[in-house]
């Protein structure tokens, strides 16, 4: 957090000046609530134009996997999105999925339920990718002691990665996300989360890894951006934000169908990011990720900015299970609690303190927004 600047929350969500580039205007409404109502809520679709978009990219999707076992992957992780996404596809689109999954050695037990009980119930199968966890470990444990806050990088890049490659050597054309504006409009500051940079990613495993990352599955954004979709036909899909989607309509919806259980945040299906998310980030850096998600649902009308604030009040989680969680991190990857106790308490660092493609990146994200691609804020 900025500590020399004068603390404030915006007065339409729960933003505040943890993010250190927020700016308000003169009613105390931040640019992240601007940049929604001036950019995002007028060009998004979910009626008649979203349906028609819909239709033409089920339409296309069906045609491309005609006379094939898959039309299109889905990756699950037990989440909400992307457990309903896999429902809608092919219980309404009438899609035939190819369902995807990645074990990095964190789910919890309910995560790993919630994927059988909804694969289950579709009668489908999934297909696991098990990752080799000494190279996850060491990958994981090398960002840990370079002192940055986006500790999710190493698990998003191999799931993500994991999830491309095996559209590719499939020769699945169309990859479904449940990425969405309805929970994700505004999107985390980078200071809070960085981008997959996979030049910023073998810098730190350099420094302060102990092995080669032989089998780890690791994608460039020039490889699955440009590669994949221009020579191999890839297509990245977001149909969420073609319908009228909101979370508690989904969470009823997979409830009542599948019995799902649903988690205490968002992303809380990973022990793993669980305590990284609730406490890693809130007490070594003073990024709660919450604010972004309570302030896209408040932004999307399906919570109030009193009833965040209320929430925020308290903890992501309790102390008690943090430190619970970190025995268990501890333990996994083979380092004292003292030890990482000072990783806690070190310096903490940015991706400008290793090599990066932050300008690349930047310009892409431009180059997305002038295209309309990308709506959201990015800084």
């Amino acid at each position: 957090m900025n500590n020399e600047r004068k603390y404030q929350v915006c007065t339409n969500c729960v933003m505040d000046t943890s993010d250190s580039a927020i700016t308000f205007d003169e009613n105390g409404m931040c640019d992240h609530c601007q940049n929604f109502y001036s950019n995002i809520k007028p060009n998004w679709n979910t009626g008649s134009l979203g349906k028609s978009k819909l239709d033409m990219m089920v339409n296309q999707i069906k045609s491309d996997g005609k006379g094939k076992p898959y039309d299109c992957i889905i990756g699950i992780s037990g989440g909400i999105d992307s457990s309903y996404l896999l429902y809608y596809a092919k219980e309404v689109l009438g899609l035939r999925p190819y369902v995807f999954s990645v074990d990095t050695g964190w789910n919890l037990e309910v995560a790993n339920n919630n994927i059988k009980k909804v694969v289950n119930g579709l009668g489908l199968e999934v297909n696991e990718e098990l990752i080799d966890w000494e190279e996850m470990k060491d990958l994981q444990l090398a960002f840990f002691k370079a002192q940055v806050a986006y500790q999710d990088i190493p698990q998003d890049h191999v799931i993500f990665s994991a999830l491309y490659n095996t559209a590719v050597k499939y020769k699945i054309k169309h990859v479904l996300t449940g990425g969405n504006l309805s929970t994700e409009c505004i999107r985390e500051p980078i200071e809070w989360v960085y981008q997959n940079d996979i030049k910023m990613i073998r810098d730190i495993h350099k420094k302060y890894g102990t092995s080669k990352l032989k089998k780890l599955p690791m994608t460039s954004m020039f490889k699955y951006k440009i590669y994949y979709r221009y020579f191999k036909g890839m297509k990245v899909h977001r149909p969420l934000d073609l319908i009228p989607y909101t979370k508690k309509d989904a969470l009823d919806t997979l409830t009542s169908k599948f019995q799902y259980e649903p988690y205490a945040n968002k992303h809380f299906e990973s022990i793993f990011t669980r305590y990284y998310e609730g406490y890693w980030l809130v007490k070594k850096f003073g990024f709660d990720k919450r604010r972004a998600h309570f302030s896209s649902l408040i932004l999307t009308n399906q919570l109030s900015r009193e009833d965040a604030l209320n929430v925020l009040a308290n903890p992501p989680y309790s102390e008690a299970q943090a430190l619970e969680d970190m025995k268990f991190i501890t333990n996994k990857m083979n380092i004292t609690e003292s030890e990482f106790k000072e990783l806690m308490d070190g310096q903490n660092k940015t991706y400008n303190d290793y090599k990066n493609s932050s300008k690349f990146i930047a310009l892409g994200v431009k180059i997305a927004q002038l295209l309309g691609k990308e709506k959201r804020q990015y800084r």
